[in-house]
């Protein structure tokens, strides 16, 4: 099934300049990160990659370990065929936000607040547009 979805997916992904828009509408839907991410940049929506990805958001199911957008970033690049530039996301999340880790990107809002959620819909449109920007070149 993984060989599968991966020669899919590398036929056909979207990495056009709406990108970011698209992954802040999933995530105003409910998604999570990783998944809004995962969504925007393949074009993808089946529900065993949803399923997967739901427990990478919120920093690993909650945990505050590594952020979701970050997971779902690197998720779409391996599936696309591009799993290697994981490093040059993570680098230019790291550059942009000065750590990967969720409870760290979180600390100063309450969980679920308004100001909480428009931060976390913020990384997540910017690192969705990172992983376009990765998939394009």
């Amino acid at each position: 099934m993984r060989r599968f979805l991966s020669k899919l997916l590398r036929r056909s992904p979207q990495v056009d300049a709406g990108v970011g828009d698209r992954a802040g509408h999933f995530y105003d839907q409910g998604y999570n990160c990783a998944q809004a991410i995962l969504m925007a940049t393949t074009g993808r929506d089946d529900a065993e990659l949803l399923e997967i990805c739901e427990a990478y958001g919120a920093g690993l199911q909650e945990s505050g370990c590594l952020c979701g957008a970050v997971n779902g970033g690197v998720m779409a690049l391996a599936l696309c065929g591009k799993g290697k530039r994981t490093a040059e996301l993570v680098a230019s999340f790291r550059q942009r936000h000065r750590t990967t880790c969720c409870k760290g990107l979180t600390a100063e809002y309450k969980w679920n607040s308004c100001e909480h959620l428009a931060s976390c819909r913020a990384i997540t449109v910017a690192t969705a547009e990172d992983v376009a920007r990765l998939l394009a070149e």
